[in-house]
Parts: structure tokens; sequence; C-alpha cells
């Protein structure tokens, strides 16, 4: 995909409580819009337990009390991202590019379109045909969805991201009606395929996928370089445009 930068900080971490991911995503949003960081960054991780609430709203399809939520230790989040209530967990993988759009809408369309793609391509590889649903974003297996896709921008930055349904636990997407859809299923590469798969596979198959699809370098960078960089050690002195 043409626009986008030549090269992308990858921190591939392997699980961080979502409102400490989120509170990451933030900075790095406010550290680009300032120009105090010049490279694009994907964060590749996985969740504790937690749902979270798009702008779309959709506390209205939470299926259970949130007293039995806060029994089990979940939070329920809301946040700025497009789309209605979904559920992470251990054992799906979740990427959230933080990437200053050249192009405004059309990028932002070009980006969700990618990501969707990243998922399509790397659940061939497991002999698994997903597809785009039309009607809604997001990758399908049949009626089933997989993956989902889910972004906000602030000053021309994107944030939130995708996830895609590995080995995680399909239990509680029965406690919501998922992305505020009735009657649909959601399913796993676990569920599809019968057995447990290699994360650590699936995330090298993300990442070369994201690389091709974006026509950009990855570049591995660690959480603690990353912190770095916030302070302005990091990234370099490249400005960008706010």
């Amino acid at each position: 995909m043409e626009g986008f930068s030549g090269r992308w900080l990858c921190v591939d971490i392997p699980s961080m409580d979502f409102a400490e991911a989120w509170g990451l995503q933030l900075a790095l949003v406010e550290a680009k819009r300032s120009g105090r960081q010049a490279a694009d960054v994907l964060l590749l991780l996985e969740h504790p337990s937690v749902f979270t609430i798009g702008r779309r709203g959709g506390r209205e399809h939470l299926l259970v009390d949130e007293n039995f939520l806060r029994e089990r230790n979940i939070p329920l989040i809301g946040v700025e991202r497009g789309g209605d209530i979904t559920y992470h967990g251990p054992g799906q993988l979740v990427g959230y590019p933080i990437i200053k759009l050249r192009g405004g809408v059309r990028k932002l369309g070009d980006l969700l379109l990618g990501l969707e793609e990243i998922m399509i391509r790397t659940l061939a590889d497991w002999s698994i045909t997903a597809e785009r649903n039309i009607l809604n974003r997001g990758v399908w297996v049949g009626s089933e969805k997989i993956g989902s896709v889910g972004l906000a921008v602030r000053g021309g930055v994107s944030f939130h991201g995708f996830s895609l349904n590995v080995n995680v636990a399909l239990e509680p997407f029965g406690w919501i009606q998922p992305c505020g859809l009735k009657g649909i299923g959601v399913t796993s590469m676990e569920r599809i395929l019968g057995r447990r798969i290699p994360i650590q596979d699936l995330r090298r198959a993300l990442l070369g996928y994201a690389g091709q699809v974006f026509g950009v370098g990855l570049q591995a960078a660690t959480l603690a370089e990353l912190s770095c960089g916030l302070a302005g050690d990091f990234f370099g002195t490249e400005r960008m445009e706010a």
C-alpha cells in the first residue's frame, strides 16, 4: 500500500493489561502529534481478560450483569475506537498501529483494509480460508467472526487496531452480542483446527505480513527502548507534521 512510512518500529510484548497498553498508545500518539518522535509503531501483544466498548456504545449488548464480571475480575472499559462491545483475553493476538496517516479518511480506510488483509493472509498459512464481510468490518470464516478491527484517530495519528482469535477462550463471547450483532458466531484457530497453535509462530507470521501488506520495513524494539523513546532518546530528532 502506498502512503505509509518506510519503517515501523515493532514492539512484541508477551502480555499487558489493557489499561496500561491504552495509556502507552495515548503517550505515543501525543509524542507523534508533538513531533517528539518520528517513527510509526506497531505494538503486538495479548491482554488479560477485558471487555471494551467502542464509540458506537454497546453496554446494552452485555448479556450478563456487571456484577458477574466484577466477581471474575474482568474490567468493562469504554474507549475511543470505532465499533461496539468486544472481548480480549489470553490467546488472542492484538495489534495496535500508531501510525501517522497521510491522506486523512482515505488512508484510514486503507489501514483498516490492510489490517484485515494481514489476518486473512496469516490464517491462510494455517489452511484457514477467511474473508471480509461487506456489512461488518473484520475477518470471518463462513458466518463466524475470527478477527476484529476498530480504530481511533487523534491529530491524524491512528491507534487501537485489530485482534485475531488464536487460542482464546470463546465462552466470554457468549456473554455479549459481539459488535452488537445478534445471532453471530465467534470462532478461533484452535476451534477450527482442533489443536492449540504456537503463539510465537502466529506473531512471526503477522509481523511478516504487516511488512508485506503495507510495504514497510519492521525494526524490532523493546518496550524499554520504546519508553526511552517517549523521553526523546530513541526515535531520533526527525519531526513529523502535527
